[in-house]
């Protein structure tokens, strides 16, 4: 019999499956292009605009606040190549946990195709909500928002923000924008695509909302709490399919879910409706960054308990799912026992009835002259019957 050869044929040049496995490639020679853009002096000053945060606003040092200048940034349109740029390196990003960590866990485990997508992705989210919290809460920490409640509406608008929260906001985008060609590199099923687009899409229209609407501290805030939660859920996810035993992450993350959407719609109430209701300049004006106005905080405020309502509609019927699932399991469980301890079937009772036909110890009799061994394969049967 012969051996059949594996066939080693690369893919076509610029075909689908070429630019699916070497997309990593490709990215990554594009944004060496822009870094090389920055040693050279004709293109520096082209490159600079990709690689690092523009709007830098230095502000002087005072004897009443600090010795030393502060720089703060605003936000324009040339941010959008700044986005371009670290979108590319969140795709590399992306494929480097995916080939050197998530897949060589799935060859260890084994796992179908459907826990082989759930799995990747709950990989890939886990490490961003993981350092996206670790960086937010540090900025939280460093801006004193958590011991000061009322900084997230005091001195609106905040069209002045510090580098490590103006960076912070770029990379969010910027990896939420990376999403959508992944769904092409990660060939993602037709029956998923409109799932993962309006999760993506509520993303970046909350992240960019309190961007342009120079929000950042009240988005600060609750990225955190969200991204915290949902880390949860998906390190308790990852867990899950390496042993389906480990669900009590899953309850945990069930509270804090509940919690997380109380506390987020309690913040925007307090920012929207008592903090910034309150404030002197309550007039459109685009030039300063202010949009305290009725209709925009009443737009703002209705954007967010929607999405918190959309959430808490998912979340409950997630909850439902899973409670039917446990509450079927018992019962099967159940019928198997039943059936595996009860009375005998019939079909099992005609072979035992002919196993025992079969039998002949006529060598053995008792005192009446009737086999031994027959009067115990009577009684044996009589007993299996009942």
């Amino acid at each position: 019999m012969a051996i059949r050869k594996k066939s080693n044929k690369n893919p076509p040049v610029l075909s689908h499956e070429f630019i699916v496995q070497n997309h990593a490639d490709i990215v990554s020679c594009m944004a060496m292009i822009f870094l090389l853009g920055l040693m050279f002096e004709i293109t520096a000053k082209a490159a600079v605009i990709f690689v690092t945060l523009q709007y830098n606003v230095t502000i002087p040092a005072t004897e009443e606040q600090s010795a030393e200048t502060i720089s703060l940034y605003h936000y324009g349109i040339k941010d959008l190549a700044t986005i371009f740029f670290y979108m590319l390196v969140a795709i590399i990003i992306h494929a480097i946990i995916q080939e050197y960590v998530l897949d060589k866990i799935n060859r260890k485990m084994h796992f179908s195709k459907t826990k082989h997508s759930k799995f990747n992705e709950s990989g890939q989210l886990s490490a961003f909500y993981l350092f996206s919290c670790v960086w937010g809460t540090s900025i939280l920490v460093s801006e004193n928002y958590i011991s000061d409640p009322t900084s997230l509406w005091r001195d609106y608008p905040h069209t002045l923000i510090p580098f490590q929260m103006k960076f912070f906001y770029i990379l969010q985008l910027a990896y939420w924008f990376h999403a959508f060609p992944e769904l092409y590199f990660q060939k993602t099923k037709k029956e998923d695509i409109f799932r993962q687009i309006v999760y993506i899409g509520l993303y970046l229209f909350h992240i960019a909302g309190a961007y342009l609407l120079n929000l950042t501290h009240l988005g600060l805030v609750l990225l955190v709490l969200h991204y915290f939660v949902e880390f949860l859920f998906h390190i308790s996810r990852l867990f899950y399919f390496s042993d389906e035993r480990y669900q009590k992450g899953f309850s945990l993350w069930a509270v804090l879910f509940v919690l997380g959407r109380l506390l987020t719609l309690i913040l925007s109430v307090l920012t929207f409706g008592f903090g910034l209701a309150r404030a002197e300049d309550q007039q459109l004006n685009f030039s300063t960054g202010n949009f305290n106005i009725l209709a925009v905080r009443i737009s703002v405020l209705a954007s967010i308990c929607m999405a918190q309502a959309f959430m808490m509609w998912k979340f409950i019927n997630f909850q439902l799912r899973r409670w039917r699932e446990h509450s079927s399991q018992p019962q099967s469980v159940k019928k198997k026992f039943v059936t595996a301890k009860g009375k005998t079937s019939r079909k099992e009772r005609g072979l035992y009835f002919q196993f025992f036909c079969y039998l002949d110890f006529s060598k053995t009799t008792s005192g009446n002259g009737e086999p031994f061994f027959n009067i115990i394969a009577k009684e044996t049967f009589c007993l299996i019957c009942k």
